[in-house]
């Protein structure tokens, strides 16, 4: 119902005139019945209509000034809500200023009245003190500047979220929680008690007198503060409890929270910091999200937990590179969308073959792919899901029929962390193994199984993957002093499926496609039984 009543006072054209004269004439009201049930009324004498005429002028016409001004200031403060518009910035700013203005411009208006009541009914009454009518009507105007003040606070919160859209995080000490509690107690306590103080200090009172405006001075404080605490405790509990409940939302790790900015308080400023904290943990996590597809999730956590230091240390891996062959060709007679796509594909085979291996693909180089197993996550065995991933790498690129590959698998010591500048990382592995995985994987593009593995590899998988790879042939390698002794794997009927496809479902490479895996079985079986 107040919500109501708020919004329509905000769209009205008189709807702040309104609000205004209310509060002021509350304050009046609560003046004039206390000098009723003061007795100060009954002093005046018969005369009692001709002075009340004449201290009555005062009020009228600061009545019709306070509802010319308050139409004026609906326009001022208000007109860019008429436009169906944000406020500019200074139009944001300049509302905030409002209840200040307001309540300024009340006891302004308030202040002659007060001088002119005082002074008149001081000479025309012979039974009243000046300094107590003065001190009555001095703390009814105060009273009533007061009420103004929490009632256009209240008026304006509709609108914050706007203001808060064009000023962002802002804060105005008119309406901080100091103010407004001060305030609140100001109007429903301090003001109060004051009238009661002064009325008990009426030397001209009666006792009945005194104790009919007392209880009355008592209900207004009563039903005045409860009415003003209960405002001012919804003001500040319901937007903690919002609060409260979208920082519970944060920790568990929803992001697309917002709360609504509804003061420009302390606790205004708080909701915005959380619309922010929001805002900046889902540019984090989509940072850390774009940072895992290009280093891999393991890399973008070891960074992210160690800074930007240039780290890393000697570990034992087993490397695994992949590459297309003949890329040229297919390149040259492809679109270069059409053959990215098909790179694309490939591309998502290994990822995804090396990371359910608790590998790490460490880069891509144009058509080719390094895979890593042992960094920067230690494995106790990375030669077995190396071996695990070369073989399903190649079996999905063979069922694809898209492009022919070859593999190549070494293991050994590397140095595994960030090499570049403190401006611009890169996390890599260094080493022989990652130098042999790429020779061999030059010569595995005329093997018939498209896989060659060092023997280091075989030596440290387990049991149950060494008995599905074979000797294939010592093969001197660039560079390597020895040649090197080379293993791939035996054929089984869960690969037969895939091998047996027919020659034009692969592309031409120079005689090396994977269409020819069948007509050098025999040489394979030969080899094996010499070994």
């Amino acid at each position: 119902m107040i919500t109501k009543l708020v919004v329509w006072a905000l769209r009205a054209r008189w709807g702040l005139a309104a609000v205004v004269i209310t509060a002021n004439l509350s304050g009046l009201a609560v003046i004039v019945t206390e000098l009723w049930l003061s007795g100060f009324l009954s002093r005046i004498g018969d005369d009692w209509r001709h002075i009340v005429g004449l201290v009555s002028i005062y009020p009228v016409v600061g009545f019709l000034v306070g509802v010319g001004l308050a139409v004026r200031d609906r326009t001022v403060y208000f007109g860019w809500l008429d436009d169906g518009r944000k406020p500019t910035v200074e139009e944001a700013r300049r509302l905030l200023r409002l209840p200040v203005a307001i309540t300024t411009r009340a006891l302004a208006v308030w202040l002659p009245g007060v001088i002119v009541a005082a002074s008149m009914f001081s000479h025309l009454t012979a039974h009243n003190s000046a300094a107590v009518t003065a001190a009555l009507f001095t703390l009814g105007a105060l009273e009533s500047a007061g009420f103004t003040f929490l009632i256009v606070d209240r008026l304006i919160r509709p609108t914050i979220p706007m203001v808060a859209g064009v000023l962002g995080g802002t804060m105005h000490w008119s309406s901080s929680v100091l103010v407004r509690v001060v305030m609140t107690w100001a109007v429903a306590g301090a003001m109060p008690l004051l009238m009661l103080i002064v009325v008990l200090a009426d030397p001209a009172s009666g006792a009945p007198d005194r104790i009919r405006t007392a209880i009355y001075l008592s209900g207004v404080g009563f039903g005045v503060g409860a009415l003003a605490t209960a405002f001012l405790a919804r003001s500040v509990a319901t937007p903690m409890r919002t609060l409260r409940r979208a920082l519970d939302l944060i920790t568990k790790g929803e992001l697309d929270v917002r709360v609504p900015v509804g003061s420009t308080s302390e606790i205004g400023r708080l909701e915005h910091s959380v619309n922010e904290l929001a805002a900046n943990l889902r540019e984090r996590e989509r940072m850390r999200d774009v940072f895992g597809r290009h280093v891999g999730a393991d890399v973008a956590e070891r960074a992210l937990a160690g800074g930007f230091d240039l780290t890393g240390d000697v570990r034992e891996v087993s490397a695994l590179f992949v590459d297309v062959t003949g890329s040229v060709e297919l390149s040259s007679g492809l679109r270069p969308q059409e053959f990215v796509a098909k790179l694309n594909r490939l591309l998502a085979i290994v990822v995804a073959a090396t990371e359910e291996n608790n590998g790490l693909v460490n880069k891509f180089e144009g058509d080719a792919a390094l895979c890593i197993f042992g960094a920067p996550i230690a494995l106790q065995d990375n030669a077995t899901p190396a071996l695990r991933a070369a073989r399903r790498i190649r079996d999905e690129v063979i069922a694809t029929g898209e492009l022919d590959i070859g593999i190549g698998v070494a293991r050994g010591p590397v140095f595994a962390g960030d090499v570049g500048s403190d401006t611009r990382l890169e996390y890599t592995v260094i080493g022989d193994a990652v130098n042999e995985a790429a020779r061999l994987t030059t010569e595995a593009k005329q093997v018939p199984r498209r896989i060659l593995v060092s023997g280091a590899v075989i030596e440290a998988a387990a049991a149950h993957e060494d008995v599905k790879w074979t000797l294939y042939d010592h093969i001197p390698l660039r560079g390597m002093p020895e040649p090197t002794a080379c293993w791939t794997d035996v054929e089984t009927s869960d690969t037969n499926t895939a091998n047996d496809m027919t020659p034009d479902t692969v592309p031409a490479d120079g005689g090396t496609a994977v269409g020819a895996i069948t007509e050098v079985r025999t040489a394979t079986t030969e080899s094996q039984s010499q070994t």
